[in-house]
């Protein structure tokens, strides 16, 4: 059985894109601490295709906590120095939104950190993004004290 699951918070924007026939694909990395050693930090590839890569490249931002569920994949390719190089990363099924995006990192939310669907007044850039990201998440947010691990 080739099952990983993974928390911890994204170290970088997540990079949307599409494949020549029209395929959506995002990457992202995060960074993992290490059950035995705290000190310690794994920092691991993700890759999400299709539906789920559209709703990462739109909603995740850099330290955003994640969980994310998948298969560990190896994949090789020829460099263009004709080098051949290894790659080792996890293959998406579901990723979990742990925490609100702070808008830091993603455009979407503008340049500063934030989103302005308004900008004659009303209410705060960070309730904009509030009510962004519920419309589209509902209910899926959760505790740290809810997590089974």
């Amino acid at each position: 059985m080739n099952k990983v699951f993974i928390v911890g918070r994204l170290t970088r924007a997540p990079e949307a894109r599409t494949t020549p026939t029209g395929v959506s694909v995002t990457t992202f990395s995060v960074a993992v601490n290490r059950r035995q050693n705290r000190e310690e930090t794994d920092f691991i590839n993700v890759v999400a295709w299709r539906g789920l890569a559209d709703i990462c490249g739109k909603y995740l931002v850099q330290g955003q906590r994640v969980a994310v569920v998948g298969e560990l994949r190896t994949r090789n390719y020829e460099g263009k120095d004709g080098i051949k190089r290894y790659v080792t990363e996890v293959q998406a099924d579901d990723v979990e939104f742990l925490d609100r995006p702070t808008g830091t990192g993603n455009s979407q939310y503008g340049g500063g950190g934030s989103y302005q669907a308004n900008p004659q007044g009303g209410s705060s850039s960070q309730d904009n993004v509030d009510d962004i990201f519920s419309q589209e998440m509902g209910d899926v947010l959760i505790d740290d004290e809810d997590l089974p691990f």
